[in-house]
């Protein structure tokens, strides 16, 4: 009688490794539910950055395509003109190298928006961190570097479009810490107005200053920009 009841008490209850493996299941359920709604957070973050680059990047590429197409040729047929596009070698999203090309003219801002297509395929966003060369790269803090490495760099960005303000929180490298840390669509789409806003105020303006210099445009940045100031 007595081992017919230890046996039944036996089978009452669970055994000992059925409820560690039901314990730790339920660890790994939770770990993987946690790193799922952390990956469902970015994926989503990036989706909607990806998807204004798509939608509003194309729209931009058709509306210029004209434009673009005319100046290529006037370039090809230029008698002092020895190419048409120039080719860079930038940095982009992970760190990986790629080819930058823009079209060799400054004329309403034709070299930038000849960067159209870089946006539609991927390798820059509409607004981001300046697309680097190797060598200002190399020259970065890892932690500079980590956060670049993190975004696409753009055809526009914060930096770009406060680098004339003289203020000394508006040093490049801290304009683009902010924006590695604050970025999402709105601040996006305030970058891209005020970056419409300053070379058309500029361009009304202009008649009024004729003879003044502009520096080179080879990493996008608007005409006056110093990393001194």
């Amino acid at each position: 009688m007595r081992n017919a009841k230890q046996a039944a008490a036996r089978r009452a209850r669970p055994p000992a490794t059925s409820a560690a493996g039901a314990a730790a299941g339920a660890r790994v359920a939770a770990a993987t539910g946690a790193a799922v709604n952390r990956a469902a957070a970015a994926l989503s973050a990036l989706t909607a950055k990806r998807s204004l680059d798509l939608a509003l990047g194309t729209a931009l590429l058709l509306l210029t395509v004209p434009a673009l197409a005319v100046a290529t040729l006037a370039l090809a047929l230029h008698p002092r003109r020895t190419g048409v596009l120039r080719r860079e070698t930038r940095i982009g999203l992970g760190g990986h190298p790629f080819e930058l090309r823009s079209l060799c003219t400054r004329l309403l801002r034709l070299d930038l928006l000849s960067r159209l297509p870089h946006v539609v395929t991927g390798e820059l966003s509409l607004v981001g961190p300046a697309p680097l060369t190797p060598e200002e790269t190399a020259r970065l803090g890892p932690g500079e570097a980590r956060r670049r490495h993190a975004l696409r760099p753009g055809l526009t960005g914060l930096t770009q479009v406060r680098a004339r303000s003289g203020m000394p929180w508006d040093e490049p490298a801290l304009l683009d810490a902010h924006y590695a840390e604050h970025h999402g669509t709105g601040l996006d789409l305030a970058i891209l107005a005020q970056s419409v806003r300053i070379p058309v105020r500029a361009a009304l303006r202009r008649p009024h200053r004729r003879g003044k210099a502009h520096l080179s445009d080879t990493d996008h940045r608007l005409p006056g920009y110093s990393a001194a100031e």
